[in-house]
């Protein structure tokens, strides 16, 4: 994986904003109603090739294909796996249903259900309610089918690249803890074995990405998010979260296997919706974790209003040799497009805590379903901005 060694690198974490035609297409597809496949076909692999091309004019020196081709960022594995029916129900109520902090704000919540997310109108909204109504239910062993759509993906992202002035490019998959608390178990009868058929299955995918010559990206935002999801539950402690948090990273450490550490990267947050957060586990109390995985690269959140300060814990805890933090410097959740000076300020902070080379600036989350499509570009434009300002003033 590439280093800043003579400027600050830019990426991001994933989901952009999909074209109307292809969102559109989208829906027909999941619903089972689209007539001609090719069509679909086609608009994803003319889609992909635009938001490639969309990154590398803002800046962004790491780029990928938007999450284009999946339903959501998680529960699109349960559709590349054998051992899963689909039943009705809401695969949205499983993990977005009571929490510590909707407990403490039930009002907020109860009168700002529409503001917690960017409903985008149209066929992206329609899209991602479809792929919401549905229980993904474990009913037999698990096993990997999605051979063909990761091929997809991956021919789709590499043909986009040609021609294209980028460093490098990544694509993103799931983490086991963060499909895991998604699925409702029939067969496995515990955590333990469910994680372990989680991370037999996913393994296939991680490495089909790195023998592609892609950087594979490994989404967890349930491995800190799982303290407040679960913590309405009088009986939720601290220590069952975190043997619960170390089953998560023993399973991820076990899908990742023997794959080269230097072709992935990590990245955990504190979930995406727009609302207090208040009671987010600290960075400090799961640092230790995150650092326990298996990648080069840590991709984290750290421009929110709520950990924006957590820079600070750099100041004590050491990142390990060799490895690169990608810290978010763009806030994903607002409409409010940061200025570059302020994007600069937040690389600084972080080159001069673990020097200048690990660091590659990135956003806090996917940029999709959380602010306006227009207000999505003008922030990647401010990153490049931003690592252009830092970069002067690092390599004085």
């Amino acid at each position: 994986m590439k280093r800043s060694e003579s400027r600050i690198l830019t990426s991001h974490t994933g989901a952009l904003h999909r074209p109307k035609d292809l969102a559109e297409l989208a829906v027909k597809k999941y619903k089972g109603e689209l007539e001609n496949e090719a069509l679909y076909d086609e608009a994803l692999t003319r889609s992909v090739a635009d938001v490639v091309r969309k990154q590398a004019q803002l800046g962004i020196d790491v780029v990928n294909d938007g999450e284009f081709a999946k339903s959501t960022w998680f529960s699109y594995i349960a559709e590349r796996m054998a051992g899963i029916e689909f039943r009705p129900g809401s695969i949205t109520s499983i993990v977005l249903t009571k929490s510590a902090d909707r407990a403490q704000f039930a009002e907020f919540y109860e009168d700002a259900r529409e503001l917690l997310f960017y409903s985008e109108p149209g066929a992206e909204l329609e899209f991602f309610l479809a792929t919401g109504a549905k229980t993904p239910t474990v009913t037999g062993p698990l096993a990997y089918t999605g051979q063909a759509d990761i091929e997809r993906d991956v021919a789709n992202l590499k043909a986009a690249l040609d021609g294209v002035d980028v460093e490098e490019a990544f694509l993103p998959v799931v983490a086991p803890g963060s499909i895991q608390p998604a699925l409702v178990d029939e067969f496995y009868g515990s955590e333990e074995e469910l994680f372990k058929g989680l991370a037999d299955a996913l393994h296939e995918e991680y490495k089909a990405i790195i023998d592609a010559g892609l950087i594979c990206q490994i989404d967890d935002a349930f491995l800190p998010n799982e303290w407040d999801r679960r913590g309405a539950e009088p009986d939720w402690t601290v220590e069952k979260f975190h043997a619960w948090a170390e089953l998560s990273v023993e399973a991820l450490n076990e899908a990742i296997g023997d794959l080269p550490e230097d072709r992935i990267r990590y990245h955990v947050c504190w979930g995406s919706w727009n609302g207090p957060h208040v009671t987010d586990i600290p960075l400090s109390d799961i640092v230790d974790l995150i650092l326990k995985v298996k990648a080069q690269t840590y991709v984290i959140e750290a421009a929110n209003a709520r950990h924006e300060w957590e820079h600070h814990v750099w100041e004590t805890v050491k990142l390990p040799d060799g490895k690169i933090l990608q810290p978010g410097v763009i806030e994903h959740v607002t409409n409010v497009v940061e200025h570059p000076r302020t994007v600069a300020d937040r690389i600084i902070k972080y080159a001069e805590l673990v020097g200048r080379e690990n660091v590659i600036a990135g956003t806090d989350c996917g940029l999709r379903m959380r602010c306006h499509p227009q207000v999505a570009w003008a922030k990647l434009q401010a990153l490049g901005e931003g690592a252009e300002i830092a970069t002067k003033e690092l390599w004085k």
